[in-house]
């Protein structure tokens, strides 16, 4: 087994220098930064570009790709595609990546098709957890698109492939009317499960956040964000691959809707920054003002192609969550950065601080952020979920796959082997 894995990684590394990208060692590059952090930087890059394809996508016998969220044996459908997604542009001259990840879509058509509501699911297709996260339906599609994209293959646009994302597309449009068409419950939400009264504004309902924590207001700001564009990504699918244009139109019609819903429902006037989004709202004049770390957030609308990191809206809201008025934007002695409710108070999200340098225009904030990023490496040479501020060595999550790969992709970005906005 040992061979078998310094085998793969010498075969990424040659595939990659044949076409004159070989994988690049310096992480910490056009920084300015001590040589022990950039140190750091680097071998954190190596374990965590290596680590996740190795010990994360596994082959199945049925020709499928599991993905394994790390130190808890499920898959997550948002973290599984974001965790391959690094590996698109390689998968172009390795055969094996490509296998890869085909393999992930097949999987996670066939784990939608199984249940639409479920966020979770185990290697031999069972449910394992229910809470109905939006996002976890979009992912799958944001990923399948951006490989289609990339690569050109269209062969990952099975039949079932179809199914699953007309499955999506049905239950976004009931859940567009929660109250009316969903015969969703989920015993952490209020009114025994139904979840708090909304008012429709042509944005989806969602139960839980990014988080897998229940949403305070069913509508949750980026969550929509990210729906509106991936919607518009299925309509190329379906215009092009499948030719469908009843689909099309009808994916092109729901982003629409959601657009619109977000611009008039899920913005606020808060001072001193100006008109903001909201993380959540419900339409009927309430709004939760914050930001969480897990994507989709407000911070990371320019990461999946909302809005561009120009954007005056986008920068108000950004200075925002990146400020003492966001509850869960944290300061410490060795990092500052976007936490989570999820985890303990105090403690700063590496997913966060991948974003908020994947969305930073200014080369001092960049640098900063991979010196923060350098610390929280306590010597296991991972990201973890989260790290305490004050004292890096106390951490939640032993194994954590999806910050690895989205800092491997931090790597590769400013490289400009991938991309941060579309």
């Amino acid at each position: 087994m040992l061979n078998r894995i310094r085998g793969r990684i010498l075969a990424v590394v040659v595939a990659l220098s044949v076409v004159g990208t070989a994988v690049p060692v310096r992480a910490g590059d056009g920084l300015t930064l001590s040589p022990s952090l950039n140190a750091k930087l680097d071998v954190l890059y190596r374990s965590a570009y290596d680590e996740t394809i190795q010990r994360h996508a596994l082959p199945q016998r049925d020709g499928t790709t599991y993905v394994s969220t790390g130190d808890i044996e499920a898959e997550w459908l948002r973290d599984a595609s974001a965790t391959v997604r690094p590996y698109i542009g390689l998968s172009q001259h390795d055969p094996e990546v490509q296998r890869t990840l085909r393999g992930v879509v097949a999987r996670q058509a066939k784990y939608i098709l199984l249940d639409p509501y479920a966020n979770a699911f185990s290697s031999n297709y069972r449910v394992v957890e229910h809470k109905f996260e939006v996002d976890s339906l979009l992912y799958p599609i944001w990923f399948a698109y951006d490989y289609y994209k990339q690569t050109g293959d269209r062969s990952i646009f099975t039949p079932e492939v179809r199914r699953a994302f007309e499955r999506v597309l049905s239950t976004m449009r009931d859940e567009q009317r929660h109250a009316q068409r969903s015969h969703y419950r989920h015993p952490q939400l209020a009114d025994n499960g139904r979840g708090s009264p909304v008012k429709y504004t042509g944005m989806v309902w969602t139960a839980f956040r990014p988080s897998d924590d229940p949403a305070r207001y069913h509508y949750n700001i980026p969550v929509n964000m990210f729906a509106s564009v991936v919607m518009k990504d299925l309509t190329t699918i379906a215009r092009d691959v499948w030719h469908d244009g009843k689909m099309a139109s009808n994916a092109w019609g729901l982003s629409v809707e959601i657009q619109r819903g977000i611009e008039q429902y899920g913005t606020l006037e808060l001072a001193p920054f100006g008109r903001i989004y909201a993380y959540e709202v419900d339409g009927r004049g309430h709004a939760n003002v914050m930001d969480d770390a897990n994507i989709p957030s407000l911070l990371s609308i320019p990461y999946f192609g909302y809005l561009p990191k120009t954007n005056s809206l986008y920068l108000a809201t950004r200075r925002f969550a990146l400020s003492d008025r966001n509850p869960y934007f944290f300061r410490g002695k060795y990092a500052q950065g976007i936490g989570s409710p999820h985890t303990p108070h105090g403690y700063v999200w590496p997913l966060a601080l991948c974003v908020q340098a994947l969305t930073a225009t200014d080369d001092r904030e960049i640098d900063q952020l991979f010196g923060w990023i350098a610390v929280s490496d306590v010597g296991d040479h991972r990201l973890h979920e989260s790290f305490n501020s004050e004292w890096p060595e106390s951490y939640t999550r032993e194994d954590f796959a999806w910050p690895n790969a989205l800092y491997a992709e931090l790597v590769l970005t400013r490289r400009g082997q991938t991309y941060a906005e579309r």
